[in-house]
């Protein structure tokens, strides 16, 4: 089996490691430590053509294939989690509005993401009591002549203060006529609309160079125009968005996993006791062995549910076994490297713990490890 990359996917893997290791690594504690949204940074990526790597070109994206965005995602969360993840939602919002958007939806909102124009995306589909249950979902969109009034709440929106476009859920048919998902429908919202407000900032255990916030829609008024896909159809919408952003926090979660065995290795290598360095006890060896083996596993997981999504294949399962395992190596590993540093891997002052309070959060959005599961148990089932 070949496993080697193109040209195309070689070139922004190396330009995305490149601009990491130079602008954001140096950056990333200060990010961490300040709570700082990346502005900038993030600007610096767009020009890069990394938040819309698989949105087309002829809308103004990269059009460089999953594969080569899952690449990506490694190298700038190697640097640092909270860019990756801005990265990774703008990214999956260019995707969802360039399959399911009408022309006009597409030519609007696309471009704008892609060239920083609109620095972030979000998607907001999450409310306090429906997480992974989005048939529980309370926000309805109710029609007035030829508009659309939101009126409701969501929960734990990434870049919700900053985002240029929202990718918002909203129930729109009665529960006894259309129980469950069936009355679900997608809309587009821009940031500054009236009646959409934004909550104050989480408190993060993590990831906190990342804006999220809560976001309260109320008699918010978008135009007939602003449906995404079609009326009732919006749980497809959220299921394939989520399919693909499964592959995204996949990524993620190696690219902080790769930065904590890099950090591990090189620490192992320079502390002595004993009167020789600790890289020599087979304690910390195995460690780093079983560091580098699930690592690997990730990656290979990670790339072949990209590919698979690039070559139009299905891979929903594919995708949720990749997060599963990557997300919870990612934390075995993070943990890990916080134990072979020791005393210093519980301070500030050393990235380790940096990357164990990062990695936490992997595990929990764009679906549980317990929702990866049940994804990849019923594809058995059934």
């Amino acid at each position: 089996m070949d496993l080697s990359l193109t040209e195309t996917q070689k070139a922004v893997q190396d330009t995305a490691r490149e601009f990491a290791t130079r602008v954001i690594a140096p950056v990333a504690r200060e990010i961490d430590e300040k709570e700082r949204f990346p502005r900038e940074i993030l600007k610096g990526l767009a020009e890069l053509g990394l938040m819309a790597v698989n949105v087309p070109e002829e809308l103004g994206g990269a059009g460089a294939g999953v594969v080569s965005y899952a690449l990506a995602m490694q190298e700038i969360a190697r640097a640092c989690a909270s860019t990756a993840v801005t990265m990774a939602v703008t990214n999956m919002v260019g995707e969802v509005i360039a399959a399911f958007g009408s022309d006009e939806q597409k030519a609007r909102c696309c471009a704008k993401l892609a060239s920083g124009e609109w620095i972030a995306g979000a998607f907001a589909l999450s409310e306090s009591e429906a997480g992974s249950d989005p048939g529980g979902m309370r926000t309805v969109a109710t029609k007035d002549g030829t508009d659309w009034v939101l009126d409701g709440a969501k929960q734990w929106i990434t870049s919700g203060a900053h985002a240029g476009v929202m990718v918002v859920w909203a129930r729109t048919a009665d529960r006894a006529t259309h129980p469950g998902t069936r009355g679900i429908s997608c809309f587009l919202v821009e940031g500054g609309t009236p009646g959409l407000k934004v909550g104050r900032a989480e408190d993060k255990m993590g990831i906190r160079g990342s804006n999220t916030v809560p976001l309260t829609f109320d008699g918010c008024r978008i135009p007939e125009s602003a449906l995404l896909g079609q009326l009732h159809g919006g749980f497809k919408i959220a299921m394939m968005a989520l399919d693909g952003g499964r592959i995204g926090i996949s990524a993620q979660a190696i690219g902080i996993a790769r930065a904590a065995l890099e950090e591990s290795v090189r620490y192992a290598l320079e502390r002595k006791q004993f009167g020789k360095a600790i890289a020599e006890f087979q304690a910390i060896q195995w460690k780093l062995a079983d560091m580098r083996t699930q690592l690997d596993a990730s990656h290979l997981l990670c790339m072949r549910a990209a590919w698979l999504k690039e070559n139009k294949r299905e891979f929903s399962r594919e995708a949720s076994m990749s997060k599963v395992y990557a997300t919870e190596a990612a934390n075995r590993i993070a943990n890990m490297a916080v134990q072979i540093h020791g005393g210093y891997g519980y301070i500030r002052e050393f990235a380790a713990e940096r990357h164990l309070r990062d990695a936490r959060v992997t595990m929990i959005y764009e679906g549980t490890s317990e929702v990866q599961r049940v994804v990849v148990a019923r594809s058995l089932l059934t």
